[in-house]
């Protein structure tokens, strides 16, 4: 008989480098998912490891391994400190995102950190993890991942948009699934904001102060990924190849390049959830919190803009890895075709036993 209860863990460590984020919930099924997330926590990374993860494109294979090892040991041990700290007795398993080192899937290339074997022997508990490199090997993009969990778990929502270091969207489109990245977010903000020696733009104070460079604006909201149809994702190497160059050559003053490319980020939003009264879209993320953007959202959109518990907000990605690595166990679809491009839909991530 399949189970239809589990009490797992989730892990996700995403591009904005703002932590890893860790999730204790269960979910049941009984006609359909239901979750409920009892502990939830970001753990911000230790002194080193940002500068290391933001340059993982810049490493070989070998260094990449070295680095792998490392953090898959690191990413165990804070792990182990939720566990104690919660006092958790009862996990079916840990699911794991991992921190996303390589992104080339026209190259049939995805690579995460921190899902090699050994950590199932260093937790002691079973792990499901490494969810993309399948997706990949069968045509996919690898990404997004989120969107299965947005239609079992928040069905309630005609759009769910997820704000991290990038904006995606997942929606249903003639009975499918359909799911991409919209365009970078928090990557590039927070990138800007800390020549200020802030790590983030607080509720977007900074931003309202600018002024927006309409040349700057127009270059932006004219690149080729934006006319592109999904499925379509992007990655930090695309960032620093077409976004990070093209606003460096106008040489603006930090305050102009957020307020510029606050309303870039919207009008590419509002392109895809129109506007319609009657649309509820669900925003998550660090991006939630960003009071001025929220307000060009609505400027630009009458859709009804709904911005949930902070729970759910701040650790939406960390539950739905926890939900995919369920539904693994349960040898259930976790990734789906019309999202990804991959041949077919298929149960994706590997399971490690301690």
């Amino acid at each position: 008989m399949t189970k239809s209860k589990f009490k797992v863990i989730g892990v996700m460590s995403g591009t904005s480098l703002d932590g890893i984020d860790l999730v204790y919930a269960t979910f049941k099924f009984n006609q359909q998912w239901h979750f409920e997330i009892i502990y939830a926590e970001t753990i911000e990374y230790t002194e080193k490891w940002p500068s290391v993860l933001k340059d993982l494109v810049l490493y070989n294979f070998d260094e990449l391994l070295r680095i792998d090892e490392k953090y898959t040991i690191y990413l165990s041990e804070v792990i182990k400190n939720f566990i104690q700290k919660h006092n958790i007795k009862t996990i079916d398993a840990v699911c794991s995102h991992g921190h996303t080192a390589l992104h080339q899937p026209k190259k049939k290339l995805t690579y995460q950190i921190g899902n090699l074997p050994d950590i199932a022997k260093l937790l002691n508990y079973k792990v499901v993890c490494d969810f993309r490199k399948q997706d990949v090997e069968f045509g996919g993009q690898g990404a997004p991942l989120v969107p299965i969990g947005d239609k079992l778990l928040f069905s309630e929502y005609d759009y769910c948009i997820n704000l991290g270091g990038f904006a995606n969207v997942s929606y249903e489109f003639k009975n499918e699934r359909i799911a991409f990245d919209i365009c970078p977010i928090n990557i590039v903000l927070n990138h800007y904001v800390k020549q200020l020696g802030f790590d983030y733009d607080d509720k977007g104070k900074i931003a309202s102060t600018g002024t927006i460079n309409k040349s700057l604006l127009n270059q932006l909201n004219a690149l080729r990924f934006y006319k592109e149809t999904s499925p379509k994702s992007l990655g930090l190497e695309w960032v620093k190849s077409n976004i990070l160059p093209l606003i460096d050559a106008f040489e603006l003053e930090t305050k102009d390049v957020l307020r510029t490319f606050v309303e870039h980020v919207v009008i590419q939003i509002a392109n895809i959830i129109g506007s319609d009264s009657k649309k509820r879209v669900l925003i998550t993320g660090g991006g939630a919190y960003n009071n001025f953007f929220i307000e060009r959202l609505k400027q630009h959109s009458r859709n009804k803009i709904v911005i949930p518990s902070k729970a759910i907000v701040e650790f939406k990605e960390a539950l739905i890895f926890a939900f995919l690595g369920v539904l693994k166990l349960r040898n259930e679809i976790n990734c789906l075709q019309s999202v990804t491009g991959a041949n077919k839909d298929h149960s994706s991530g590997k399971i490690f036993l301690p």
